[in-house]
């Protein structure tokens, strides 16, 4: 079926990344399907319940989900084609994940400054790693979109930093911060290759590329380890809720939280409140009580 990947980028308008996604999941299927011997125009609820069932074993909740979305767009668009007489998209179950079940995966400030100081700022990888991070603690930039950030992006003259690679085609404007913006001009002097693109952030070693959107959260990755600072899957959405919590704690409202780290939803600022163990407990205790 290699007209659906046309579908989701032509039809459902979804971005290379998640077609990625898509594709993932969908090569696991192609191989379970050689295995036992199915067509796609053979298929039917069991053999697509037996692959989600071996599947389960090596994927975890969210992942799950993930799967089973796909299998579920797939199938709908396999019938729309004519090649399953039956509709059988909807009998794929969906695992529920309830909203704000998790606990961001957020480190303290004191964390975030031990990981800075793992960076070696002498060096040419050094300054360009130390730019991104700051700008992940900063301003909660996702990585994709630490990747997208071009020299146009800089506006030196009014000290703005603009952010357009958002999701859902947003875009944001912040101050640049003095830390920041010294940052990358220590980077633009002392470390990026001259080469005629205007993205921000490049590889130092040969062959010269911009640094991918996965480049970007390894580089937060090998920092936390080198810290040793122990967080359930680290990388760049670790800084990510760092930045937003420190935020929450600091008193600013869900909503301008929200908006100043691009979130689509208020529910996804939400779930930080769960961990605002101070202000929980003055909600707990009321007002004149103390916490024996």
């Amino acid at each position: 079926m290699p007209g659906f990947f046309d579908y989701l980028h032509e039809e459902r308008g979804l971005r290379p990344t998640s077609i990625h996604h898509y594709r993932h999941y969908l090569r696991g299927f192609e191989r379970y399907l050689r295995d036992v011997g199915c067509e796609v125009t053979t298929l039917s609820l069991p053999v697509v319940t037996g692959f989600v069932t071996t599947q389960a074993q090596h994927f975890g909740p969210r992942s799950m989900i993930g799967l089973a979305s796909t299998l579920r767009v797939f199938l709908r668009y396999v019938h729309r084609e004519g090649l399953l007489q039956r509709d059988i998209s909807k009998l794929v179950e969906v695992p529920q994940h309830y909203r704000l079940a998790d606990i961001p995966r957020s480190i303290g400030w004191d964390s975030v400054q031990k990981m800075l100081d793992q960076v070696d700022r002498r060096t040419v990888v050094g300054r360009r790693d130390y730019a991104m991070l700051l700008l992940m603690i900063t301003y909660g930039l996702r990585a994709r979109e630490v990747a997208m950030l071009t020299l146009d992006d800089l506006d030196w003259k009014r000290d703005r930093l603009h952010v357009r690679e958002r999701k859902a085609e947003h875009s944001t404007t912040y101050p640049l911060a003095p830390v920041v913006g010294e940052a990358i001009v220590d980077y633009l002097k002392n470390g990026r290759p001259e080469v005629a693109s205007r993205l921000l952030f490049w590889r130092h070693l040969a062959p010269r590329s911009p640094l991918t959107q996965s480049a970007v959260s390894a580089t937060a990755t090998r920092y936390l380890h080198r810290a040793g600072i122990p967080v359930s899957r680290p990388g760049s959405h670790t800084l990510r809720h760092a930045c937003v919590q420190r935020l929450v704690d600091s008193g600013f409202p869900l909503k301008t939280i929200g908006d100043y780290v691009g979130h689509r939803a208020a529910s996804s600022t939400m779930i930080y409140a769960k961990v605002q163990v101070d202000g929980l407990r003055e909600v707990a205790l009321g007002d004149g009580e103390d916490l024996q």
